[in-house]
């Protein structure tokens, strides 16, 4: 069993719009691994150090979380638009002498990583999204099911800085049950990524790049994905879709049907025996599938 990212380097690496924290290790051809809300880059301690006997692993922290820059919120929200962050991401890899690479990928990442793929697909050779479908799909799908059970995305969306005050107030107590929507045991989240979590969690910087995420997806991230869509524009690398069977994703969707529509390459992938959190829960699990899926050539 190995340590909380043993042989991992923390590093602060500038791009043009700021400097994202993140943390690398292992040898091999690049890989990123890209994390959800509220989360960090600490989400892949279970998984990044296995990885990296095979690949050189990078996990950042998405712009507007953990240690990395977080803009000011705007009216249009356009410095969280995904294409914005996928660039911080696609400067970052340049910056680390990657042109092309791999991608890993869960929940606010996924959708990341979805834009990436789509604006920069020379750079991307395979992608791995954890339990998302499309924000476009999300949206206009939307029902009461969707609204009850993802009720924050339309909270958070709600204008600056209303819900960032509600949550500052208590963001530990926010923190826990935002994250507790699924039952989980007492200890169900690593102490030290715990820690991680929680010290960001109380910064009111990045409550508001949170809720300014959420906002931009609600609104410009939208205009761009239905600009996509209309210009015939899909993911051109194949792509593996994850999600955890006791979530909402595999009850409300036919994830691999709807992402077979954004993406012109072969889709692949089914559920992990998991919640929301796939690369805490069942590390194994998903290690067992990017196995198959991740190339070392």
């Amino acid at each position: 069993m190995t340590g909380f990212f043993d042989g991992f380097a923390l590093r602060n690496v500038p791009v043009r719009d700021g400097a994202l924290r993140l943390r690398i290790g292992g040898s091999g051809p690049p890989l990123l691994l890209l994390h959800g809300n509220p989360q960090t880059h600490a989400m892949w301690h279970k998984t990044a150090p296995d990885l990296a006997r095979r690949f050189t692993c990078i996990c950042p922290d998405l712009r507007g979380y953990g240690g990395s820059f977080k803009p000011e919120a705007t009216p249009d929200h356009g410095p969280y638009a995904k294409r914005e962050m996928a660039r911080d991401l696609a400067e970052l890899m340049t910056a680390l002498g990657h042109e092309r690479f791999q991608v890993v990928s869960h929940d606010r990442g996924a959708r990341v990583a979805h834009r990436l793929a789509l604006d920069h697909p020379e750079r991307v050779e395979r992608l791995a999204v954890l339990d998302i479908v499309p924000t476009l799909e999300h949206f206009e799908r939307a029902d009461m099911r969707f609204g009850l059970g993802y009720y924050h995305w339309f909270w958070f969306a709600q204008p600056h800085p209303f819900p960032e005050n509600l949550i500052s107030a208590a963001p530990e107590l926010w923190w826990h049950a935002h994250t507790s929507r699924e039952p989980k045991p007492p200890g169900f989240f690593d102490p030290e990524a715990l820690a991680d979590y929680l010290t960001f969690a109380r910064d009111p910087a990045t409550t508001r790049g949170m809720c300014e995420d959420y906002r931009a997806a609600a609104t410009i991230d939208l205009d761009h994905d239905r600009e996509s869509r209309r210009d015939g524009r899909k993911v051109q690398c194949p792509t593996l879709v994850l999600w955890g069977q006791g979530g909402k994703i595999g009850t409300w969707y036919d994830a691999l049907a709807i992402w077979r529509g954004y993406v012109a390459a072969e889709v692949t992938g089914g559920p992990v025996p998991s919640g929301h959190y796939l690369a805490e829960e069942a590390p194994k699990a998903v290690l067992s599938a990017l196995d198959g899926f991740l190339r070392t050539a």
